[in-house]
C-alpha cells in the first residue's frame, strides 16, 4: 500500500494518505476556481479513512459555502489543505500539497464552466460523471 505525506504552506498541519486516490483530474467550477486562486483546481479523491491528520489537527479551519464542499485550511499560514465532499463520500486533497503523488488526472469536471481551455485530450464533463450525480454529458475540447 502506498502512503504519500502532505503539508500546508508552512508546515503546521501535516497528513498522510493511504492507498490509490478513487480519482485525479481537474475542476473548473468557480467555486475552486476562486478558492484556488486559479483557473482550475488539480484534485484527487480519497476516501475519508485514507487521510489521517499526523499534525496540526487543531490548526484547521473549516469554511463551507454549499453542502457538497467543506474546504479544510490551516490557520497559521492559510494555506489550503483538503475539502471534505460528504455528499459523494469523498475527500479532496489538493494534488499540489502531496509532493510524491504520481498525478495523474483523467478528466475534467465543470467544463461548462471553464475560463481555461485545456486541449490536453482528456474527457471534458459539462458538470460530474453520472456516477457522480452529474449529468455525464461530455463536451468538446
Amino acid at each position: 500500500m502506498s502512503e504519500h505525506h502532505g503539508s500546508c504552506f508552512c508546515g503546521t498541519v501535516q497528513f498522510t494518505v493511504s492507498g490509490e486516490p478513487a480519482a485525479m483530474g481537474y475542476c473548473h467550477c468557480e467555486s475552486c476556481r476562486h478558492w484556488s486562486a486559479g483557473p482550475l483546481n488539480a484534485f484527487s479523491l480519497w476516501k475519508p479513512e485514507a487521510l489521517t491528520v499526523t499534525k496540526g489537527a487543531d490548526h484547521i479551519g473549516t469554511y463551507n459555502k454549499t453542502p457538497i464542499s467543506y474546504r479544510k485550511w490551516c490557520k497559521a499560514c492559510g494555506g489550503h489543505v483538503f475539502s471534505d465532499h460528504p455528499t459523494m463520500g469523498l475527500v479532496d486533497v489538493y494534488a499540489a500539497v502531496i509532493p510524491s503523488l504520481q498525478f495523474q488526472p483523467a478528466v475534467h469536471v465543470n467544463y461548462a464552466e471553464k475560463v481555461l481551455s485545456v486541449r490536453d485530450g482528456l474527457p471534458k464533463m459539462k458538470d460530474f460523471p453520472a456516477e457522480m450525480g452529474g449529468s455525464g454529458i461530455t463536451l468538446p475540447d
